[in-house]
């Protein structure tokens, strides 16, 4: 290295690259240091701008100042070149050495090159309207100075002196030409961007980029931008202003991510009863396993650390190497940990996008799939934990499937290595190591199953929480809060009993793997030793690195198995729900339309059933015939089988033999079922239906449905919304809504099941009139209805009983036959008790509405509350009290007990090997101490570079002959007791954490279910069911298991960055002067990922709620759906939600990538400059300072760990359960004390 730096500079090689030179610096340094390193970062800043604007459609005229910097940054791009021609060409004033400057030369036009392109691509981007990034302006004037220095430098060399030679002055006329055009480029800087726009000194320092809403994420970027992530600068900025509030603030979708994009791409590789996993390899197998090459030489190159550490501490141990090779050491500790940092960041980055991409193609085949169901349908709870749990693990795959084939490979390489430093003495590490794989094999598989049981203890409670807000106004008038709330609870007692055997066994794994390293390091050091070897700091040090690195793969090959093994458990549920047999149309109808033109409906032998093996009722229609324009009426008594006719003719029961005939099929129907489904949206949203709206045939619909009246005493007319399933309405409300929806898709075939029996006489007869004989007179109907009264001009009425077609004839015939309510009653203006009950109860009904919407808002459907900013500090205290303030302090006290043990042990090591040292190098030690400058308290080498062990001893200790057995055995008894007090301290914390863990998850359902069965019945009028839904299955996964994961390695990370800054601390003090500027940057950086991922998170659930209303929803009017054919629509609004929550997703998948790479070149700079600091430390003979070496090569760990655990999204989910803002019933069991348990048990108010 010396050498070469003295041939490039023209130098002696003991002073290869001298700072000074006269009176100024030296030209070497001053074109090396001042001049290529600025440019260089230079082109790195404008290579990040690089690439294709992300708002092509933005295109303004480019400002003067903008020019100026795009003129004088090209012609700072061509004089460079033009400086060369001078040196190389003779006669020359040999002002610098050749190649020197043919390197800074270059570098300097690659640069300004760089830096013009960039520039304009700023310039025809929304960046034109400001100066633009600032960083980018001020390394654009960092080389100045080198310019003035080598300005100078000429001037010094007599150039001006007589005889003038054209070659210097040529050069320093070039150089005055540099100059001048970097005062051009400060002065087209000070221009402002554009007319009218302010520059504002708040821009982001570092890659800056104004807010732009909806940019498009990643496309078009440069790959420095892609790797650096410098295109989430602009959601970040948003995420540190507070402007993260909604989805659409944040990025959109890169092309390859859009679910649109998804369906189509999935679709040609999938076909109905194809297996899913060969659909997801055949859409994203090959670009995955792909990804595995980056994976393989990520694992390598994380072996660098190791390898180069030992060299670089024999390099300093022993003292006999050039410092050249010490350079090279440490150069390659940091460029290795870059290198490995970059690959191993853009692997996790990569294989996170396809998991993106395979769970947008699943939840899009499993939506579609819910639109396709037959009669035979899984529960909706159910459906709804394959959209979120099952999911969710089967991608887990993505990440387990690298590190199935990566950790063995891994624990190969390690234990090759150990045995390189250790010999034979790795088998006694190599016989304990080995038992982790079993035992952990066992855990994992018990883990499994009692999951496997856990999940369908959850999917029955889901399902259970389903039925209960389905049916919370009966609950709540019948006052059976507690008695369904004890059910709710006995099925999470059974889920907690399952969970808590996983949480223990979780802690047997956590104490495995804190506490067996310590042991494979106590066995592996005393066989050493006793084998009759010493211990060195280069055998100690790497092998400790190494076990590190051999724990890794041990402990989590066995949970890498367990999430294969539950992505195929969940693999299996899914294929099963995608195996359900579809309605298909086309089977189940018969190809050819009726043989006669004027017949619309052809039924002969038809048999049908609920279930596809007939063994519930049965729907028999030997032969029927519906002209087209018919009204037929359809009587029968209760249960007889008059809607199964219904939903045999749409498609919704099993044909099993029988012909079906339709015409016009493909256009659909037009249906309203006897239980009204009504969407949570506004009235005319539920009347149109997707469909244009029509003022006139919408008002013909309003008026021929009796809604006018109706629409009139509402607060917001036709704007107001209605509760999920229509709840804020009256029966007869949502039947005339229902029907209404039905008669605006102006279809030619209608199916009527019974729109009058919710209303009173007056109304019934208005839509007998109005509507089922006016606006639809010209349709073909069927009409089921008990009120036979209204089908006497029905053209043909069916008699069913017991499932069968009996009779079928006009009504003078057939309804004669029908046992009925008089029809004078109806003539007489006499009703049926129920009818009165119903035309009294309407205008109340109507009435109470109008009252709940007026005391909720003008908008019934509350948008969901989104807490901003950091977790407030009485969720931290709400989650505290869930555990147990006792549990919650002995769980910190154990661990605090554990990491001061495990300091203790490092400590015992260190003091063994500096005692073996100064017993074999007495003399030395001796000398050393006695040197001048080391033994003064406040000298500057002692405050720098503090001599002596990394650890100080405060007690004397005895001196330790090389290998005499009775110290040995002293060492070896000391640090095994250390070690032992450590495992069971480990054990202990495991424990208690599994304990108060388990208490948290039980105590929050218990909170959550009581707020919800509390909340008035405003409260679920105003509420989807899948928001609700959502409380209690994701986010109480998320209490359950994600949170306590995440709070665990928080915890863990956090102790030992406390047990690292007391080593430094108290060892070696001139380390902690690193201290301050570290923790600024990484205060910095992690309060920038904090503030966008906190919200990023909050975002992601919030638009999960959505997901989960709107399958939920699907279920529910499957068979509207699909009569209107609006399976296309829905589909549609699926994918419009589920890009939602896509986009929130990749973002903060993104984010947590930009945190990684940017802690992990922290740790490779801080790793590099610490090796720097030993190597001048070693050249000075300050001290020997082997010892800093291996905890800080840990020292980025914790660290990293601290700054980028996720916990805010785990809190966030603890937020939505404690602070759930549901308002008390006003008259709940709690407002009357005196009420005995059993109150609702007797008929009496």
């Amino acid at each position: 290295m010396e050498r070469f730096l003295a041939q490039l500079c023209g130098t002696s090689a003991a002073r290869p690259l001298p700072l000074w030179e006269g009176n100024t610096t030296g030209h070497c340094f001053t074109q090396l240091v001042l001049s290529a390193l600025p440019h260089a970062l230079l082109a790195v800043l404008s290579a990040c701008h690089l690439g294709t604007p992300r708002t092509p459609d933005y295109n303004p005229p480019c400002s003067p100042g903008w020019s100026l910097r795009l003129i004088a940054s090209c012609l700072l791009s061509i004089f460079p070149l033009l400086d060369l021609l001078p040196v190389a060409l003779p006669p020359g004033a040999d002002p610098g050495p050749i190649w020197l400057e043919v390197l800074a030369g270059c570098v300097t036009a690659v640069a300004w090159i760089t830096h013009s392109l960039a520039l304009w691509v700023l310039a025809h981007s929304p960046h034109s309207r400001s100066r633009g990034p600032l960083a980018l302006a001020l390394s654009a004037l960092l080389p100045t100075p080198s310019l003035v220095l080598t300005l100078l430098w000429h001037c010094q060399q007599d150039m001006f002196l007589s005889p003038l030679l054209p070659g210097p002055v040529a050069r320093l006329c070039l150089l005055i030409l540099q100059l001048a055009a970097v005062f051009a480029y400060g002065l087209g800087w000070a221009v402002p961007g554009g007319p009218g726009e302010p520059w504002t000194w708040t821009q982001e320092l570092f890659l800056s980029s104004e807010v732009q809403e909806s940019e498009v994420a990643e496309d078009g970027e440069s790959w420095l931008s892609r790797f650096s992530y410098a295109w989430l600068t602009p959601l970040l900025t948003r995420g540190v202003h507070g402007e993260l509030r909604q989805p659409h603030d944040i990025c959109r979708l890169p092309h390859r991510l859009h679910p649109a994009y998804l369906a189509r791409f999935f679709q040609a590789h999938w076909q109905e009863g194809a297996q899913l996993w060969r659909a997801l390899y055949g859409a994203f197998g090959w670009w995955y396993l792909a990804l595995g090459l980056l994976k393989l030489v990520g694992t390598m190159l994380a072996f660098s650390g190791p390898l180069l550490l030992s060299l670089l501490v024999g390099f300093l141990e022993e003292g006999h190497e050039p410092l050249s090779h010490g350079l090279l050491y440490a150069l390659g500790l940091a460029s290795g940990a870059v290198l490995s940092a970059v690959l191993q960041n853009q692997y996790g980055y990569e294989v996170r996008k396809v998991t993106l991409q395979a769970r947008g193609a699943v939840l899009n085949t499993m939506y579609r799939k819910v639109l396709q169901l037959g009669p035979s349908r899984p529960p909706t709870g159910e459906v709804l934990n394959l959209l979120g749990t099952d999911s969710e693990r089967l991608l887990n795959f993505a990440s387990s499937f690298h590190e199935a084939w990566g950790l063995p490979l891994q624990l190969a390489i390690t234990l090759y290595l150990l045995y390189q430093q250790v010999g034979l003495a790795f088998v006694a590490g190599l016989v304990l190591a080995p038992l982790l794989v079993p035992v952990n094999k066992v855990i994992a598989t018990r883990i499994m199953a009692s999951n496997q049981e856990m999940l369908q203890y959850k999917d029955a409670r889901v399902k259970l929480m389903t039925e209960l807000l389905s049916g919370i106004r009966v609950i709540k008038f019948f006052g059976w809060e507690q008695a369904l709330g004890t059910r709710v609870e006995a099925c999470r007692a059974q889920e907690l009993g399952r969970l808590r055997v996983i949480k223990y066994l979780d802690a047997a794994c956590v104490y495995l793997w804190a506490a067996l390293p310590v042991i494979i390091s106590i066995a592996i050091f005393t066989t050493y030793v006793l084998l009759g070897h010493q211990l060195t700091a280069t055998k100690v040090f790497t092998a400790l690195a190494l076990v590190r690195m051999l724990i890794l793969p041990l402990n989590n090959f066995p949970w890498v198995i367990n999430s294969l093994l539950e992505a195929k458990v969940s693999l299996n549920r899914i294929q099963r729900f995608l195996d359900v047999p579809n309605h298909n149309p086309q089977a189940y109808y018969s190809p050819d339309p009726p043989s006669e033109p004027s017949t619309v409906l052809e039924l002969h032998e038809a048999l049908f059933s609920w279930d596809p093996v007939g063994t519930s009722q049965e729907t028999f229609i030997s032969h029927l015939e519906v002209k087209k324009g018919m009204l037929v009426g359809i009587v029968g008594k209760v249960g007889c089988g008059k809607s199964s006719l219904l939903a045999a003719v749409t498609g919704e029961l099993h044909r099993l033999h029988g012909q079906v005939g339709v015409w016009g099929l493909s256009k659909g129907f037009g249906l309203a079922t006897q239980e009204p489904w009504i969407q949570f949206a506004t009235i005319r949203d539920n009347i149109l239906f997707g469909k244009t709206f029509d003022a006139q045939l919408y008002g013909e619909v309003l008026e021929a449905c009796a809604l006018n009246d109706d629409l009139s005493i509402l607060p917001a007319g036709d704007q107001t919304e209605v509760g999920e399933k229509g709840v804020t309405l009256s029966g007869g409300q949502r039947a005339r809504i229902a029907l209404a929806r039905a008669v605006y898709q102006e279809k030619a075939f209608y199916f009527l099941d019974d729109p009058l029996a919710a209303v009173d006489a007056d109304v019934a007869d208005h839509l007998l009139h109005r509507c089922i004989l006016g606006v639809l007179g010209h349709t073909t109907r069927l009409l089921c209805t008990h009120r036979i009264e209204y089908l006497e001009r029905a053209d043909m009425v069916l008699l069913m009983e017991a499932g069968r077609l009996v009779r079928a004839g006009p009504p003078s015939e057939i309804l004669p036959l029908v046992q009925a309510v008089s029809k004078a009653w109806a003539q007489d203006g006499h009703e049926p008790d129920a009818a009165k009950a119903q035309s009294v109860q309407t205008p109340e009904k109507t009435e109470e509405g109008l009252e709940v919407e007026q005391s909720i808002s003008d908008r019934l459907l509350q948008e969901e509350s989104k807490k901003e900013g950091a977790v407030a500090f009485h969720v931290y205290r709400a989650y505290w009290r869930a555990v147990g303030q006792g549990l919650a302090l002995a769980i910190l006290f154990s661990l605090l007990l554990m990491q001061a043990t495990r300091n203790a042990a490092d400590w015992w090591l260190s003091h063994w090997i500096s005692q073996l040292k100064a017993a074999r190098n007495s003399s030395q030690e001796v000398s050393t101490s006695a040197s001048p400058g080391s033994t003064g308290l406040f000298s500057a080498q002692l405050l720098l570079f503090s001599p002596g062990s990394l650890y100080t001893p405060v007690f004397p200790l005895p001196k330790a002959a090389p290998n005499g057995s009775s110290d040995i055995r002293f060492y070896l008894t000391v640090y095994a007791t250390i070690a032992g007090v450590n495992s069971v301290c480990t054990l202990l914390r495991a424990v208690l954490f599994a304990a108060g863990t388990l208490q948290a998850a039980a105590t929050l359902h218990h909170r959550l279910l009581q707020r919800v069965l509390m909340a008035p019945v405003t409260f679920f009028d105003s509420t989807p069911t899948g928001r609700v839904l959502n409380r209690f299955s994701s986010d109480v996964a998320c209490a359950d298991d994600s949170l306590p994961f995440l709070l665990n390695i928080l915890l863990a990370s956090s102790a030992g960055l406390l047990g690292l800054l007391a080593v430094l601390g108290s060892g070696l003090p001139w380390l902690l002067l690193l201290l301050p500027p570290l923790g600024i940057i990484y205060y910095c950086v992690q309060c920038r990922y904090r503030a966008s991922s906190r919200e990023l998170r909050r975002l992601g659930s919030l638009t999960l709620s959505p997901l989960y209303s709107h399958l939920a929803d699907t279920l529910s009017g499957l068979p509207v759906i699909r009569a209107a054919r609006a399976t296309h629509r829905f589909e549609e609004e699926n994918q419009r939600l589920l890009e939602l929550n896509q986009r929130c997703q990749f973002a903060s998948y993104a984010t947590m990538q930009w945190l990684d790479i940017r802690l992990q070149l922290m740790g490779a700079v801080v790793v590099g400059a610490i090796a720097g600091i030993a190597l001048v430390q070693h050249q000075q003979g300050l001290a020997n300072p082997v010892f800093c070496l291996s905890p800080l090569m840990a020292s980025a760990s914790p660290l990293h760990s601290w700054t980028s655990v996720p916990c805010a999204p785990g809190l966030a989910s603890i937020t939505h359960l404690l602070l759930c803002q549901l308002p008390l019933n006003a008259h709940s069991p709690q407002d009357f004390p005196g009420l005995p348990p059993t109150y609702h048990t007797h008929s009496c108010v």
